[in-house]
């Protein structure tokens, strides 16, 4: 046993001494000599950028000019910039005269005399006016919108005068039918819009109306009206619910030179006119033209805000006129407005609009009968000097013809 022992403690030691030779022989191997420094790279100058044409090679030799030798450009004027072209404003426009204008735009007016006056004429021309002739005249004035009352009055005249007269030519028939129709429509009384208070300056008119019958519009050519008779003219917008009526009110003012007074939209509309009066003061012109809003007649309490606006303007001064404007093709729908406006404003005077168009001319008599006040101014187109002042003989005349 103990042989056994030796010889492995023998063997150990033999192992380490082996070992020990090993690593004494790896530390004594010399390490390999570091890599040369590398050498230093050959530098050579990029070519030259080729010019235009030329292929990419080294520049060639060119000669060169000092600047003694360059020509410079010589002291003359330098060369002027054209300036863009000035845009001018656009001119103001001088609106048609109004003196005779209705006769101007009887044509558009004669438009109406098929209801009226030619079926009159024609129904009066029988040889045998029966009862039913005249049931059919009668039927012919209330389908033009005289009016029940003005119909049978009408009626009862013509009875009477054509069975005084017996035979009847028809320069006679038309001559009888002119006369009656313009008792009717009235030829005493003053139609001239009142913009001429005495003593005092501007003068001041409201226009009230329901939307839809041109009032804003009409509001417009009013003030185109009263500049070329020669006024001065302030605009108030105020009719603040309807959009964009403000901005037309004001393109309307423009055309004319006429100043625009306007608020904010939905703002308090009895504020915006009692501004226009004031610059209205202030600018020293003729007169103050207030477009209001289009109330519906049937709406009580926005009735009330328009009675609040003459109330406030009127701490101004009196309103001189308060014009209402009617589609003249509602006929009989059109007297139901009137009604609740009067009731709510005085109304001073009536503007019939769209009269050229399918309207029947006996509306001006109807609406007149029924308010007391008179027309003053028809429409008779889209044009912008298509408002004239009411004249009776120029629109009976239109409505019988020649």
């Amino acid at each position: 046993m103990e042989t056994v022992i030796l010889a492995v403690v023998i063997a150990v030691v033999v192992l380490a001494v082996l070992g020990g030779l090993v690593v004494g022989s790896r530390r004594k191997k010399p390490l390999p000599p570091p890599p040369p420094p590398p050498a230093a790279p050959d530098i050579t100058a990029p070519p030259a950028e080729p010019h235009v044409g030329d292929e990419a090679e080294t520049p060639r030799e060119e000669p060169r000019r000092t600047i003694e030798e360059v020509d410079l450009p010589g002291g003359g004027a330098p060369t002027a910039v054209e300036e863009p072209p000035v845009v001018e404003a656009p001119g103001i426009e001088i609106p048609e005269p109004t003196a005779g204008r209705l006769v101007r735009l009887r044509a558009r007016l004669s438009r109406s005399q098929t209801a009226l006056g030619q079926g009159l004429l024609t129904l009066l021309s029988r040889e045998h006016l029966d009862e039913d002739t005249w049931e059919e005249i009668e039927e012919t004035l209330l389908v033009a919108d005289v009016g029940v009352m003005p119909t049978q009055e009408l009626v009862e005249r013509l009875r009477e005068r054509v069975k005084v007269l017996g035979t009847r030519t028809p320069d006679e028939l038309r001559g009888l039918l002119r006369d009656e129709l313009l008792k009717l429509v009235g030829t005493e009384v003053d139609r001239a819009v009142k913009t001429e208070p005495e003593g005092r300056k501007p003068g001041i008119v409201m226009v009230v109306g329901v939307n839809g019958t041109g009032k804003t519009t009409t509001t417009g050519k009013l003030a185109r009206v009263l500049v070329a008779d020669g006024r001065t003219v302030v605009l108030g917008a105020a009719d603040t619910f309807r959009a964009a009526a403000a901005d037309q009110l004001q393109t309307w003012g423009e055309r004319v030179g006429a100043h625009t007074v306007r608020g904010p939209e939905a703002g308090d509309p009895a504020s915006v006119a009692f501004d226009a009066v004031k610059e209205g003061k202030e600018m020293g012109v003729d007169v103050v033209l207030i477009d209001t809003a289009g109330r519906l007649h049937t709406k009580t309490g926005l009735m009330d805000e328009l009675g609040k606006v003459k109330r406030v303007v009127e701490k101004h001064a009196p309103l001189d006129e308060v014009l209402l404007v009617l589609d003249a093709t509602t006929g009989q729908n059109g007297l139901v407005q009137a009604r609740v406006f009067a009731e709510v404003v005085d109304i001073t005077g009536i503007v019939l609009t769209k009269l050229d168009g399918t309207a029947k001319g006996g509306i001006v008599i109807a609406v007149q009968r029924e308010l007391g006040v008179p027309v003053k101014l028809i429409g008779l187109g889209e044009g912008p000097d298509d408002l004239a002042p009411f004249e009776p003989e120029a629109f009976v005349d239109a409505l019988i013809g020649e």
